[in-house]
C-alpha cells in the first residue's frame, strides 16, 4: 500500500466523517475493543460496546476483561482531550495515561530493587521480558522516556507532510513499546500515543486488528533486530489502510441510506452516482 493511497483514503474518511453524529464515539469502541483483545480481553467487539455503550456485562466473561475495556476507553479519551489541549509529552503525562490504563486491574510487584504498583503508572524496578527480548535495563527508564518525549515534541514542531506525521505517531509507539517502561500495559500505551500523535495533527486514529496480533508482534521484533523502523511502517501504513476502508464503507452506507431517503421513488440514482457526490463534499 503506498503512502499517497493511504493519505487518500484519510481524506475521503475525514470528509465522509464531518458532521456524523456519534462516529467518533463509535470509532473509539472499536479501538479500545481491538486494542484490549490484543492484551487478552475475551469481549466480543459487540459486548465491548454494549458494556461502554450501556453499560451491560458480557455474560460468563472475566470481570478483568471488563475492566481492561473500561480502563482504556477512559484512557484514550483522556489521551485524545491531551492532544486537543496541545499538551506536550513529558514522563508524568505518559505515567497518567498509564496509570489510566490500569487503574482497575493494577497490581503491586515486589522486586529486589523495589516495589512499584502498576495503577498508579509507576515506572518498573525490576527486568521485563516478552518471550525471548529483554527490555532495557529499568534505571535507564526515565532517562529514555524523557528522551522520547523531548524528542517528539521536537518533531511535532517540524513534521508538514502525511508521511512524516505518521511517522513520527508509528515511531513514538515503536520506541515506547521498545522500552516497555511499566512492568504491565506498555502496548496498550503506546497505541494511545500513536493516537495522541495524529490527534495532534487531526489526522485519523490508527488501530492495531486483534487478528493481525501475531504480524504485529513480529513485524516490531523484526524492526528491532534487523534495526529497521520502516518494517513497522509497513505493517503500520498497512493496518491504516484497513481500518480507513472498513470506516468509509461503513460512512458511505450510512449517508446512502440517509440520501436514498431523501430520494422520489420515481427517480432513479445509482449507488455510483451517489458516492461520487459524497466523496467530492
Amino acid at each position: 500500500m503506498k503512502i499517497q493511497e493511504v493519505n487518500k483514503l484519510a481524506d475521503i474518511y475525514l470528509k465522509l466523517s464531518k458532521g456524523m453524529i456519534d462516529h467518533d464515539k463509535y470509532t473509539y469502541y472499536a479501538i479500545t475493543h481491538h486494542s484490549t483483545a490484543i492484551e487478552g480481553s475475551t469481549l466480543t467487539e459487540k459486548q465491548s460496546v454494549n458494556l461502554l455503550e450501556y453499560g451491560k456485562p458480557a455474560a460468563l466473561k472475566p470481570i478483568q476483561d471488563h475492566f481492561m475495556v473500561l480502563d482504556y476507553f477512559t484512557a484514550l479519551k483522556f489521551t485524545l482531550n491531551l492532544a486537543k489541549e496541545k499538551k506536550p509529552l513529558s514522563a508524568s503525562l505518559i505515567q497518567s495515561i498509564a496509570a489510566l490504563v490500569k487503574t482497575n486491574t493494577g497490581e503491586t510487584v515486589n522486586t529486589i530493587s523495589g516495589t512499584y504498583y502498576t495503577a498508579k503508572g509507576d515506572f518498573r524496578t525490576g527486568t521485563v521480558r516478552a518471550g525471548n527480548r529483554t527490555f532495557p535495563d529499568f534505571r535507564k527508564v526515565p532517562t529514555m522516556v524523557k528522551q522520547l518525549c523531548d524528542q517528539a515534541n521536537e518533531e511535532i514542531k517540524k513534521v508538514k507532510t502525511f508521511e512524516e506525521k505518521c511517522n513520527l505517531a508509528f515511531k513514538v509507539h515503536f520506541d515506547f513499546v521498545s522500552i516497555h517502561p511499566f512492568g504491565d500495559g506498555n502496548g496498550r500505551t503506546s497505541r494511545l500515543l500513536m493516537n495522541y500523535i495524529q490527534a495532534r495533527f487531526n489526522l485519523p486514529l490508527s488501530i492495531v486488528f486483534k487478528q493481525d496480533r501475531i504480524k504485529y508482534v513480529e513485524a516490531l521484533e523484526s524492526a528491532r533486530n534487523k534495526e529497521d523502523i520502516t518494517i513497522f511502517y509497513r505493517f503500520m501504513y498497512g493496518q491504516y489502510a484497513k481500518f480507513l476502508k472498513s470506516e468509509i464503507e461503513q460512512l458511505e452506507d450510512t449517508k446512502l441510506g440517509l440520501l436514498m431517503n431523501r430520494v422520489s421513488t420515481s427517480k432513479k440514482v445509482s449507488r455510483e452516482k451517489i458516492m461520487s457526490k459524497l466523496r467530492k463534499k
